[in-house]
């Protein structure tokens, strides 16, 4: 059976939907995620009062949007590891601990952004 993709505005359409369907489930299932959203959601306003530039404006909500998107991709390794199996394998185990890591760094990353242009704003 060949399956033919949608084409255009169509598969932009659905490309959406399927996204919206994704960071939902990650909302509702993940407590994570939920509270980065719920930390992002204030700090997103309060960069059009940090920023002085569109440059700056723009590279503090990237890091936000940055730290959601590891998570999701962490939450799509666990998800994966999980249904491979639930009995404990040294691989599953990494897997699982590297993307701890990314969602880490992100926040890292993060705090470093928003740390430099706070300090180049308000300090220097």
């Amino acid at each position: 059976m060949i399956v033919t993709k949608s084409k255009g505005l169509a598969r932009f359409y659905h490309a959406t939907r399927y996204s919206i369907k994704g960071i939902r489930a990650a909302y509702a299932s993940e407590p994570a995620f939920r509270y980065e959203v719920w930390i992002a959601t204030p700090m997103i306003p309060l960069a059009f009062l940090v920023a002085e530039t569109g440059l700056q404006l723009g590279v503090l909500i990237s890091a936000l949007l940055m730290v959601l998107m590891m998570e999701l991709l962490n939450t799509a390794i666990e998800a994966i590891v999980d249904r491979a199996g639930t009995e404990f394998h040294q691989l599953a185990g990494l897997a699982k601990d590297l993307g701890s890591a990314t969602v880490f760094l992100s926040l890292l990353i993060t705090a470093a952004v928003w740390g430099g242009v706070i300090w180049d704003n308000f300090f220097r």
